[in-house]
């Protein structure tokens, strides 16, 4: 570890040693370099607009924060009916399936769990707490222009949950989407998804775009003959309306609502609506209804003054074998910023409010006599500040502070540093420092535990989790006659502090909770190199290392966060032939991961090391029309033994010292891969522009 980041932190400094006249070229001569690389070339090096490390619009190659893009194109490699899958293509991003019955599931970035996670959707925060486990198997790639992806806190920008990263999903625009556009494909597990949208323009300065995906998936099967189901039936509707204006001086203007109903189900073979919540048979039997709506607004005024508001109401109707989990959630969120330019200097000032309302039918929403119904109301205010100076050609310098004020954490601090030195269009250097906050909502994350009859017992006034990290940015541009190599290497370490756990242990009719009496730990680094050939061939790896862990103070081993592999990485091959013929070949490969066994559990505490590989053959036509079809998990892994006793789902013969003198009950949390073995898939596109 200690000779990776070396590595690491000396190769730039090495590389800005060397005589770099050849390079020191001005923008003139980087567009000479351009005319001679092949198109795909040319694509790859256009300087694209970010927001998501400042909030507002800069160009990529000026932003002090790094920030890397995902195109639509990059993620139909590998076609996926959400984003959820979707976003496993990107290295030191990992999917996370949390239930080996109902496969929902949460984001990781850099090994650090869901919750850590911020998803935003056009820079707003719709997808937060319930919705980050039940919501984003729900969003399609459809909607998707393309990904933005942060690694590291960004609490200073967006506030609360912001600590591990941030992927920010900018969907399309209606001046520019295409007048239709149809997606429909098929695999041989008989899952179904259609992709549909079409604009309507209203005179030259209004556009609306209408967006539909079906998604359908019935057939059980049950390969590893545990009588579970091993893919989860799901049966979803998606349907997205965005507005986009053209106003005076490209003030911008738009407003989007989305509405998502999902019936999701996975348990035994056997199973039936009628056994919904029964100890018969076992059913995890999930109903969600979602409501969106979020839009941006700039002010007609000569200062340039931006409002930015989300709306999401979240509805779960849902049962886990016999126990009950019923939960609505409404998050209101508004921020409004001001941004002016000072001669080099950029400053940015704004405030926010987000309110959270959360009720559900556990003890956690109950009053402190235990017989009051008690939903949770949170709101927190903002106010933030930044400036990105840029002191030359070479230097670009961003400091900036937020403070956010909640009624139960009182006063949060977010300070953030980030620096950028260039000396010259192929190398870019950044380092960036910065904190950040999670305001926990104990109730939302750890349901499945309240549902019981214990007390719930908060020991002291609990502070927020906080984390301090650093975070070294490396990019190399090397063209290569007429190829192109892009190199971007990255070294992290972040500390966590205050984190806040449940005590099921010290009191069997309580669950305590308090601040963790020790610290956290996520470093690691990470290498992408995307070759671009001078002939039709382009290869993409990537390749991170993670050491993320926990400390008690009173204990002296570390505990190895679960679900964290020490290595992962992503592959992307693609080779277009004569005549629009295209073949992809992607996948994720990950080491040996913790799990989480039972006592005396017989099954091995790490995962062994597997990948999940992809191939696709696609042809585009002038017509508009693509075919496409591969075959996905090509080497047909699955997890061995996902599941503990699933013959006793209900523990009736938990106590039983003949059958079971370990005492195992069913538990269905050591799953860390899809169940799905090898299969086909097959669909058509066609766009009209």
């Amino acid at each position: 570890m200690r000779r990776i980041l070396y590595f690491l932190f000396f190769l730039p400094i090495w590389c800005f040693s060397q005589n770099t006249d050849s390079l020191e070229m001005k923008s003139s001569g980087e567009q000479d370099v351009l005319k001679v690389l092949p198109e795909t070339v040319k694509t790859q090096n256009i300087d694209d607009v970010i927001i998501t490390g400042t909030i507002k619009p800069v160009s990529r190659s000026k932003s002090p924060v790094a920030v890397e893009i995902y195109s639509q194109k990059f993620f139909q490699k590998n076609p996926t009916p959400n984003i959820f899958e979707a976003i496993s293509m990107v290295n030191g991003v990992k999917p996370q399936l949390n239930c080996s019955v109902c496969n929902t599931g949460d984001i990781h970035i850099n090994g650090l769990e869901g919750p850590y996670t911020m998803i935003l959707i056009d820079g707003m925060p719709i997808v937060s707490s319930l919705s980050t486990v039940y919501g984003l198997s729900g969003i399609p790639n459809s909607l998707v222009d393309r990904i933005e992806v942060v690694k590291g806190p960004a609490s200073s920008i967006y506030g609360s949950e912001a600590m591990g990263g941030v992927i920010n999903i900018i969907t399309k625009n209606a001046l520019t989407a295409p007048k239709l556009s149809v997606d429909l494909m098929t695999t041989t597990w008989s899952e179904n998804n259609v992709d549909l949208s079409t604009k309507f323009n209203f005179g030259k300065n209004i556009a609306s775009l209408l967006s539909l995906n079906y998604f359908n998936f019935e057939k059980r099967f049950d390969e590893n003959k545990d009588n579970f189901t091993d893919g989860a039936l799901q049966n979803r509707v998606s349907i997205f309306n965005k507005w986009n204006f053209v106003r005076k001086e490209n003030r911008q203007a738009s407003f989007a609502l989305r509405y998502l109903y999902e019936d999701r189900f996975g348990g035994e073979m056997q199973w039936n609506r009628s056994y919904r919540g029964s100890d018969v048979i076992y059913g995890e039997s999930i109903y969600t209804s979602r409501v969106e709506a979020f839009g941006i607004y700039q002010w007609p005024v000569k200062e340039n003054i931006i409002t930015q508001f989300s709306y999401n109401f979240h509805d779960q109707n849902s049962f886990y074998g016999n126990n009950p989990f019923t939960a609505k959630q409404e998050v209101l969120f508004v921020q409004t910023f001001w941004d002016k330019k000072f001669g080099n200097h950029d400053l940015t000032a704004g405030f926010t409010f987000k309110r959270t309302f959360y009720d559900d039918n556990t003890p956690g929403t109950l009053s402190s006599d235990g017989f009051t119904n008690a939903p949770m109301k949170s709101p927190i205010f903002g106010i933030f500040v930044q400036d990105q100076w840029e002191v030359n050609d070479k230097n670009t310098i961003l400091i900036g502070y937020r403070f956010d004020y909640d009624k139960v954490h009182h006063a949060v601090h977010s300070p953030r540093f980030a620096w950028k030195f260039s000396p010259n269009p192929y190398h870019a250097l950044r380092f960036n420092f910065g904190t950040g906050f999670r305001v926990v909502n104990l109730f939302t994350e750890d349901h499945a535990a309240l549902t019981g009859s214990r007390e719930v017992f908060i020991q002291s006034d609990l502070k927020p989790e906080k984390s301090v990290n650093g975070n070294l940015n490396y990019i190399w541009k090397i063209p290569a006659g007429k190829s192109l190599i892009n190199l971007d290497a990255s070294a992290f370490y972040t500390y966590f502090s205050n984190k806040i756990v449940g005590d099921f242990d010290t009191d069997p009719e309580k669950i305590i909770y308090d601040n963790l009496n020790g610290y956290g730990i996520s470093r690691g680094a990470s290498l992408n190199v995307d070759y671009i050939f001078n002939f039709p061939l382009s290869v993409g790896l990537g390749i991170t290392y993670l050491d993320v862990y926990q400390k008690f103070d009173d204990e002296k081993e570390k505990s190895q966060q679960l679900h964290a592999p020490k290595w992962s990485g992503t592959y992307n091959i693609t080779y277009k032939f004569a005549g629009n013929f295209v073949i992809d070949f992607t996948g994720q490969f990950y080491g040996p991961m913790r799990l989480p066994v039972l006592p005396n559990d017989y099954r091995p505490e790490y995962s062994p090391f597997y990948t999940l590989a992809n191939i696709q053959v696609s042809r585009a036509f002038k017509s508009g029309f693509e075919v496409y079809c591969g075959v996905k998990n090509l080497f047909n892994f699955t997890p061995k033994d996902p599941l503990m006793r699933p013959f006793d789902p209900f523990d009736r013969y938990v106590d039983d010292p003949v059958t079971n003198p370990n005492r195992y009950t069913f538990d269905t949390t050591y799953g860390y891969a899809p169940m799905q073995k090898i299969r086909g898939f097959l669909g058509i596109k066609y766009i009209l522009k």
